[in-house]
């Protein structure tokens, strides 16, 4: 290998081994930052939690199982809008209530009662999902 301005250019004899399928070293140090991660800087607190919040929302969207007091539910899309769905038992199938909302961290919902309109408000933070 010739080293050009910080740039690395691999020889036809590198090329040529790499097409016949040997196996070249490779000069892993470039994958290393240098330094350590710091577990414990706002940045790294705020992309877990972003994370977490993404991988929540994920799941509740695509339909895994979740228990809310002691009964397991999940979530069924509707055919029309993506945020028009319903919540459905996981045990007997039967609807429960239909959802309007479904944001980062909140899912809101409504369901008829004995004639009267009941909202139903799902924080997804502490839902516990069925694995």
């Amino acid at each position: 290998m010739s080293k050009l301005k910080n740039v690395v250019v691999l020889d036809k004899k590198v090329l040529k081994a790499i097409a016949e399928g040997e196996t070249v070293k490779v000069d892993n140090r470039k994958n290393n930052p240098g330094r350590p991660v710091n577990k414990k800087s706002a940045r790294y607190k705020r992309l877990a939690k972003q994370a977490f919040y993404a991988d929540v929302n994920s799941k509740f969207k695509t339909g895994n199982l979740f228990k809310v007091s002691g009964s397991t539910y999940y979530y069924s899309e509707g055919s029309e809008n993506k945020n028009n769905g319903c919540i459905v038992d996981g045990v007997t199938n039967m609807h429960v209530c239909n959802v309007d909302y479904i944001g980062r961290t909140k899912v809101q919902g409504y369901t008829f009662t004995l004639g009267k309109k009941v909202n139903i408000e799902l924080n997804l933070k502490t839902l516990k999902f069925v694995s």
